[in-house]
This record gives C-alpha cells, structure tokens and sequence, in this order.
C-alpha cells in the first residue's frame, strides 16, 4: 500500500462509509462538556451542536468514517470486499482521534460513527475500534456522540466495553434471510450475528436494572443498537423483510432498523442484480417501519398492504393509503367519536394531527375543514372519515377511489427555491 496523507485517507475512508445508513444519533445520554472534574469536549445537547438530518432520517452530523476499507472477507455486495479492486487506506487508532477532536473543536459535527473492514482477525479488528472511543472518552474527556461498529465474531468481552464507551453500537443483519446471506456473504451467518444482538440487549437490560439500584453504576449503550439491511441484492420481497424487520424489534429491542437500496458497484459478482432496485422502494419500507413503530400496526397488517403477486409495496401510494383501500370496510371513521387507534390509519393523518384532533374535540365538534388544517391533502382524507358536516356518501363506494387519491406525478424543478 503507497504512503496516504491523513487527507487521502479521509477522503477513502469517508467514501467508503457512504454505504452504511444507521448512522443516526437519537437517544443518546445527555452530557454536559462543561462540567464535571475533568470538563471536556463536545457535547450531544446545548449551545453549538447542531442536529441536522436528511429527509430520509439519516444524521449528518457525525464524522462517518471507516477505520479500513481493508476486509478479509468477500462479501459479493461489498464495495470493500477482499477481490475488489479498490484503493485502499487505514487509520491509526491516533489518527481517528486527532481527526475527531479537531472536526469536533471546529464545531463541524457532533460525535463519531466508526466502522471498519475486518482486518487480521475480528478481535484485532474489535480491539482497535475500542482503542479509539476509549481513548476519546478516557484521555480526551470527549462528551460527544460515539456510534459503532461492532463485529459479531469478536469476543463478547470486546463487543461488552464498546458499549461502555459508546453511545450506540449496532452490527448489521446485512440481508433479511439466511438464504441470501448465504449467497451473497457465505462468512457470515445469521445465528452469529442474532447471538451477538442478543447478548448486547442482556447487557443493556443488566446495565438499566443496575442503574436502578445504584446511581453510578456505568451506561452500556444508551442510545440502544440499531442495524441496517440491504434491499434488492437478493430476492427477499418488502413482507419478508418487513417480518423481518418485526422480528428483530420484538426479540431484540432494537432502536431503528435502517434499509439501504442495493447500489452496484464496480467490478460487481455475476450473481448480484445489473440494475439497482428504485430508491422510492427504500422510502416505501422506512414509511411501513414507521407505521410499525409509531402507528400500531402489525407486520401483518403492512404485509396486508403488499401486492399479493409480488410481494412487494405499491410505489406510487403509501404504505398507509395502500392498506386502506384493501380495507374499505373499516371506513368512514367519525373524527369526533373514533378511538385513537383507528383515527391513526386514516390515511393523511399524522401522529400529530391525531392528537390536535384528540385534544380539540373535546371542547367542539370537528368538521372537515378544522381537520383540513392539521393535514396537507384534505383530499386523500375526505373519502376516509366522517366530521360534523361530511359523510362521504359518494365517495366511500367508488369503485375508482385509488386513482382519487393516488398524488398525481409532479417533475421536481431542478433550480426551485
């Protein structure tokens, strides 16, 4: 490997860490880098740490890099798999360091996201991802925003003190089955990697009771463990990777379950798809993990709103709105009588607007327009609920309803405001 400046290096290694989407920083402790014996630097709350997210959820406030781009594995969608043909660059645990305090004392970002290249060994690989939020937290009294990485193979010991020094540690699942894990990454197996997920969550539940108990006791974690699979490298439809998701909420607890459309890369592996899946399809999978998440629905209940052919989510409707038209049955609902379980599948109304209405009708009666206020298309609502002076009478038979409500397609202006 040539001799890289630490400018070339970053310039690699921030490249190369484009790929991994779980990088959001919600949930972590609060800290104060003023206080405290040893003061400190960086801060997740207060005066000059701004939280700035893409549209999509994804943080970009975090220095996201990787340790290596270097892999002894061969993971056929992997840009830094060990047959590609990529240039390739590695951090010293000092380097990460000085690089972090010096973005963090220009005020540039918030905390880190640190990932890594399987080197040498998982432990190896493990230890020097340590070695740097140690040193951050122990040497620098950095009270920022640490994410990582962590490997399923190391040793439980290892993958145990990154949860003491990070906020947030997730391993990702990489493929919603076992069968394209298989294919697509034969090093990896899926029993590992939920036996890692696994003793994370015993450790976050050990360290939640022991700070119950005494007041001291060390945060593993508090930020939770997240992880990230890919779509459209395999042939897993969005309900299986929708139970997927599902199942690793209920059995693991996890905070966020990322999805990341499967981009080609170059010199890609025969078996890999030639065309990458539409990204409004990642889109339609973070809208149904929100329905899940926030919404009350069920992974059934989403998978109900999947083509029964394919398997797969419309594209030009929501998630929301797909699952309403299968179920005209339930609709109209009365805005001013209807529980809030069933106002919240009325397509259009947000969690928040739910509430207002929740909290409004209690002193009036609600009619179309107020709920016109608490939504951007009184349109889609209209054939899905009853107000003081609506009742859908012709609409909520209509056998062309769908096209009613489906938004019509609209070319984005390339120089608009």
């Amino acid at each position: 490997m040539a001799w890289l400046d630490t400018r070339q290096k970053l310039e690699i290694l921030a490249d190369a860490a484009k790929y991994d989407a779980s990088c959001a920083s919600s949930g972590t402790a609060k800290r104060q880098s003023t206080r405290g014996a040893k003061g400190g630097i960086g801060s997740t709350e207060g005066m000059g740490i701004c939280h700035a997210y893409a549209p999509d959820g994804r943080c970009i406030s975090l220095l996201k890099i990787l340790l290596t781009n270097s892999c002894v594995f061969d993971c056929h969608y992997c840009i830094n798999r060990k047959s590609s043909n990529v240039r390739r660059a590695r951090f010293s645990v000092e380097e990460v360091v000085d690089l972090t305090l010096a973005f963090c004392r220009r005020n540039y970002i918030e905390g880190l996201f640190l990932s890594s290249g399987i080197i040498r060994s998982p432990d190896y690989t493990m230890e020097r991802l340590v070695a740097v939020a140690r040193s951050l937290r122990e040497d620098h009294g950095f009270r920022g925003y640490i994410h990582l990485k962590t490997i399923p193979d190391a040793d439980p010991d290892l993958i145990r003190e990154a949860g003491l020094h990070a906020d947030r540690i997730s391993i990702n699942v990489e493929l919603p089955t076992q069968a394209g894990l298989t294919r697509l990454a034969p090093e990896k197996s899926s029993a590992r990697i939920e036996g890692a997920m696994g003793r994370m969550q015993a450790e976050m539940i050990d360290s939640a009771d022991a700070r119950k108990r005494y007041r001291k006791a060390p945060r593993f974690a508090p930020g939770g463990q997240s992880t990230q699979m890919i779509v459209g490298a395999d042939a897993a439809n969005d309900r299986t990777i929708i139970d997927r998701a599902s199942s690793l909420y209920g059995r693991f607890g996890l905070r966020r379950v990322y999805y990341s459309a499967f981009s080609p890369i170059p010199a890609a592996s025969a078996v890999l798809p030639l065309s990458r899946p539409p990204l409004i399809r990642e889109h339609r999978l973070y809208q149904s993990d929100w329905l899940m998440r926030f919404y009350g629905f069920s992974a059934q209940d989403v998978g109900n709103a999947t083509d029964a052919d394919t398997g797969n989510l419309p594209l030009d409707i929501d998630p929301k709105l797909a699952w309403a038209l299968k179920h005209r049955d339930s609709f109209p609902v009365d805005v001013n009588r209807a529980p809030r379980t069933m106002l919240l599948r009325v397509p259009g109304l947000g969690v928040k607007a739910v509430n207002a209405i929740l909290h409004s009708r209690r002193w009036r009666s609600l009619r179309l327009e107020d709920v016109g206020r608490l939504t951007t298309s009184v349109a889609k609502v209209r054939p899905f609920l009853i107000a003081a002076d609506w009742r859908p009478v012709a609409l909520a038979d209509r056998a062309d309803l769908r096209p009613r409500v489906t938004p019509p397609p609209r070319q984005l202006d390339l120089f608009g405001a």
